[in-house]
């Protein structure tokens, strides 16, 4: 009698979904709502540009907005709009480009397929913040022996963890087919 697999598609996708909610959680704490008519944050619990201690000396909670990508490139361009727009149409087609493989990929879980989720969560939770707010919310600042880290938020985090997760799977040993 033969088995079939049960797909976990399902199960991937509401790790990105969890993903998604808990950077969405975490930014609308943080900042509070945006009005696109003022451009304008209200209701939050950190002022733009103010942060809570946490760890002193080593982690703080703060409320910055990033204009660019990962630490802050593109962030002081003479076309920020431009910058906007083509960070928001690369991580749309990433976010489908991954949704495809996880597709092919989502019978079973896997090291890859986890990855996966988490970087599709973090690259669709970034994307809503680059298409509603015109830069992305970051949240989490880090002091490691007086080096500043650059500020980053939970779809970051997932972004990097994910990739992380790839590389490693990259240096393990691959099975043999019909192993």
């Amino acid at each position: 009698m033969k088995f079939s697999i049960p797909r976990r598609l399902p199960w991937l996708l509401l790790i990105s979904a969890l993903v998604i909610a808990a950077d969405r959680l975490t930014k609308t704490w943080v900042g509070g709502h945006f009005n696109r008519l003022t451009k304008t944050w209200s209701g939050g619990h950190i002022p733009l540009g103010g942060a809570i201690p946490v760890v002193p000396h080593f982690l703080r909670i703060s409320h910055w907005l990033n204009d660019g990508m990962a630490f802050s490139l593109f962030a002081d361009s003479a076309s920020p709009n431009t910058v906007r727009w083509c960070l928001a149409a690369f991580a749309s087609c990433l976010a489908i480009v991954v949704l495809i493989v996880l597709i092919r990929l989502g019978k079973s879980f896997s090291l890859i397929t986890v990855a996966l989720a988490l970087v599709l969560g973090g690259a669709l939770g970034n994307l809503h913040d680059r298409i509603l707010y015109g830069s992305v919310v970051d949240l989490i600042e880090v002091h490691i022996f007086g080096y500043h880290w650059p500020d980053f938020n939970i779809a970051d985090s997932s972004i990097v963890t994910g990739a992380c997760l790839l590389m490693l799977d990259s240096l393990l040993p691959q099975k043999k087919a019909g192993s």
